[in-house]
């Protein structure tokens, strides 16, 4: 491929972000939050309104009343300016009415007050044990695009918000008895109990609040500290910091570098991927998985440091952009390390039958096959892009490529699709029909 005759086309999110929250948690597991969200314009319209996605409220009693233990939410003040604002929160919808029309270029800055307590049996943003989660836990500004915002219905299933890299302030107080884990870099063990931590060009942060865990950790360059919940199980937790420690250095050497100096990863809840730090346990809570799925588990939430992490996309839309990826990256690792002995299609089988196109809103799958088309037979056609051409060190090198004219952009299929079509010098469309759906 002749790099320097194609020019890559992020998507523009439609504005900038950037937050400042103070974070309080008392003795009984109440959470005070004063939050700001300092945002600026960057389309070509006035804007009469703020849409931010405010996921704890999905996990309240009147919108999850099968929660025995259900989140409480108290929106205190959201305000503009110093002055009261007219607010609407529907779901995990909250719609914000600017009193004059924000225009292209312009910045304003939200201010937050709000408390609220974990759910059980949340998901994401949950209580396991003692830990408490929070996934989405602020107010988190949605993308805006084709002259709106670009926010759609919440699903148990996937994930159904989408942001822009934005930079992150965090300043918190904790008990004594807990330590915080997070997407923040330059963490200790056990850590103190208040402090200010910031970190940039991220699309969101996750803390893991943990009581008591066990720590087993790799300092080699990259910091990987590994935080479990069961006694004598050291053994495994050493595997998994040396799966990890493997996993990461493969991923830097076919794409490129890893963005921060610490990984961190958390066995407990499902798994599940954010900037910085990884947490793996089962899939929708439905039972511990054993140790080689585990560490499977955990090499796929590695990879999507980079699919996601650094590579965007919708994952409401194209969702696999970033799971399709991180699975076809987490097949290549697991391909190589057996020496090329197995075949990569015996370690990502998918069935025939699966007729439909990997590329639809997360609505148009039903529940029970989502992940069959957004992980497995997408995982799968990018593998048969190389299958008869090079193999593994062919795909090794597009991954890289993809890496270098995407990282800290945001892709869609249509412009996958230009990226393939120049890389492989092709001239129609056919090498994706039967799994991409393409604009007419």
């Amino acid at each position: 491929m002749k790099r320097e005759g194609f020019i890559s086309k992020g998507l523009n999110p439609g504005n900038s972000s950037d937050y400042d929250i103070k974070l309080t948690m008392d003795n009984n597991g109440n959470f005070r939050f004063e939050s700001t969200c300092l945002i600026k314009n960057l389309s070509n319209d006035d804007w009469e309104q703020l849409i931010f996605y405010f996921i704890p409220n999905m996990f309240t009693k009147s919108v999850s009343s099968e929660l025995e233990h259900p989140s409480k939410v108290d929106i205190q003040n959201i305000s503009i300016d110093g002055k009261k604002v007219n607010y609407s929160l529907d779901k995990d919808t909250l719609s914000i009415m600017l009193m004059e029309k924000l225009k292209p270029n312009q910045e304003i800055k939200v201010n937050f007050s709000y408390e609220l307590t974990i759910p059980e049996k949340g998901i994401r943003f949950t209580k396991n044990n003692s830990n408490f989660h929070l996934a989405q836990f602020y107010p988190m500004l949605a993308t805006y695009r084709s002259h709106k915002w670009n926010k759609e219905v919440y699903l148990d299933r996937g994930e159904t918000y989408h942001t822009t890299f934005s930079n992150f302030k965090l300043t918190y107080d904790i008990p004594k008895e807990y330590t915080l884990v997070s997407s923040f870099d330059h963490e200790v063990f056990p850590s103190l109990n208040k402090g200010l931590l910031e970190i940039q060009n991220v699309k969101e942060i996750f803390l893991a609040i943990l009581k008591d865990p066990i720590l087993v950790e790799k300092e080699e360059g990259i910091s990987i500290r590994v935080f479990g919940f069961e006694e004598k199980k050291e053994e495994l937790y050493q595997e998994i910091v040396d799966e990890a420690t493997s996993a990461l250095n493969y991923f830097e050497e076919i794409m490129g570098p890893y963005p921060f100096k610490q990984l961190d990863i958390v066995l407990d809840g499902m798994g599940m991927e954010y900037p910085g730090i990884v947490t793996a346990h089962s899939i929708y809570n439905s039972g511990l998985n054993n140790s080689k799925q585990l560490k499977t588990m955990v090499v796929h939430e590695i990879a999507h440091q980079w699919f996601y992490g650094m590579i965007s996309n919708d994952p409401y839309k194209n969702a696999w952009l970033d799971e399709g990826f991180a699975e076809f990256a987490t097949g290549l690792f697991m391909y190589s390390k057996s020496k090329q002995n197995e075949t990569y299609n015996s370690i990502f089988r998918i069935d025939p039958k699966r007729e439909l196109p990997v590329n639809l809103p997360l609505d148009q799958y039903d529940e029970s096959n989502m992940g069959s088309y957004v992980y497995g037979k997408s995982a799968r056609k990018l593998w048969e892009l190389f299958k008869d051409n090079g193999e593994l060190k062919e795909a090794e090198k597009f991954l890289k490529s993809y890496y270098l004219f995407y990282r800290y952009k945001e892709v869609d299929t249509k412009e996958f699709v230009r990226f393939v079509k120049y890389y492989f010098d092709l001239k129609d469309d056919t090498l994706f029909e039967g799994w991409l759906e393409l604009e007419k």
